[in-house]
């Protein structure tokens, strides 16, 4: 279970017609109460899709009642008619849950510059409205429904879950598979609780956990108009949960997602793991295993299951000085295991590297400090860029 796995919570999937393959493609995640407290967390990119400029009303008092999220087009830059279609989507779910339309989230998914059927749109509400008061519909087959529906080219839905023995849980659901780089790659995240928590400490908690997990998934370098990561607590167990102790299980399903997400990246042969360690600082950390995770040289590379080790130095020495303190010379690298340089200079045989496995970690030392981080991301394929050249045909 995922989104439904938490009390107070109720899900839908259905076919609206938007995707040409006929499959699912909108879903409605219903928070039932007796609370309606809410955080997001939207893309920091400036060119914002119409539903971010949306929620980001939505959430200006932090209360949401549901949010509606729907696969087959993105609904940006589609101008003050995309706008209305967003609104007028809330209120088709405000109208089946009798909710304000104030109080729901939209959430859009797909094609940049291309209109949505509004027609289609709010049929597939009203479906969707029916099926959220069916007796099944806090279901876990009702939670996987919705997080079909809201795949692009993912390959599989995304699905975690986190129970706590003081009686709360958290359940969460994800999409992405491209433009996976921050702020928060191209996904949408809708996370529920049932722990009794305000949204002061829910938004505090969000944003810790998306600061080390969804916004350390540098797949491609390309970051999406339409990310949004919603976290939504319905209150319905009664238990107060400790926010220390809520904010390291939220933190744990953020990353099992992230890595889900990592797993179904578009054409990905490898999944990579760059370990920055003994930093100066955590920013510098994540800066220096940016940069090599943005390295095509170094993901095509790693495709071709060639321990290059010279590119991901190549790759550390574009960092300014004043963005990453450490001696060029000084620095040490790993590969899944095999220390192939030490101090600037070879060590172990790069022939004794094995990157057959699809998971692959890279170890970089940086001998200036005691802070780490880890950047996820993967390879660069032919099959990446075969999908990405005939995406919108």
């Amino acid at each position: 279970m995922s989104v439904t796995a938490p009390a107070g919570f109720a899900a839908a999937g259905v076919t609206a017609g938007l995707k040409k393959s006929g499959g699912l493609d909108l879903a409605i995640v219903a928070n039932l109460g007796p609370l309606a407290n809410a955080a997001t967390v939207f893309t920091s990119n400036r060119c914002k899709a119409n539903p971010i400029l949306w929620s980001q009303q939505v959430m200006s008092d932090g209360q949401v009642s549901a949010i509606v999220l729907n696969s087959g087009g993105a609904n940006c830059y589609t101008g003050s008619i995309g706008f209305q279609t967003t609104h007028a989507t809330a209120e088709a779910v405000a109208e089946q849950l009798q909710v304000s339309s104030g109080d729901v989230l939209v959430c859009s998914t797909g094609l940049i510059g291309e209109q949505l059927d509004l027609g289609k749109l709010t049929a597939g509400v009203f479906d969707a409205g029916l099926a959220l008061k069916g007796a099944d519909a806090s279901s876990a087959e009702a939670g996987l429904a919705a997080a079909q529906a809201i795949m692009t080219t993912d390959t599989r839905p995304k699905q975690a879950t986190q129970v706590s023995p003081a009686g709360w849980s958290i359940g969460g659901m994800a999409k992405g598979a491209g433009m996976l780089a921050p702020g928060l790659a191209t996904m949408l995240v809708v996370i529920t609780t049932d722990a009794v928590l305000s949204s002061v400490q829910l938004d505090t908690a969000l944003r810790e956990a998306t600061r080390v997990t969804f916004d350390r998934l540098d797949s491609d370098g390309c970051m999406s108009t339409n990310d949004t990561v919603s976290l939504l607590a319905s209150g319905a167990s009664g238990v107060e949960a400790n926010p220390a102790e809520f904010a390291a299980a939220l933190t744990d399903l953020c990353r099992d997602l992230t890595l889900q997400l990592q797993g179904d990246a578009e054409g990905a042969s490898h999944d990579v793991a760059i370990s920055v360690v003994n930093a100066h600082a955590e920013s510098e950390a994540v800066t220096v295993a940016r940069a090599v995770s943005r390295s095509n040289l170094f993901k095509a590379a790693i495709y071709g299951n060639d321990p290059n080790w010279g590119r991901v130095l190549a790759a550390v020495g574009t960092i300014p000085e004043a963005d990453a303190a450490f001696d060029p010379y000084g620095i040490d690298v790993a590969i899944n295991g095999i220390q192939v340089c030490t101090a600037g200079e070879p060590d172990q045989p790069r022939e004794l590297v094995d990157l057959t496995p699809r998971e692959v970690t890279v170890v970089i030392d940086l001998h200036a400090g005691t802070a780490g981080a880890t950047i996820w991301t993967n390879d660069l394929t032919h099959d990446y860029v075969e999908e990405n050249s005939a995406y919108s045909s």
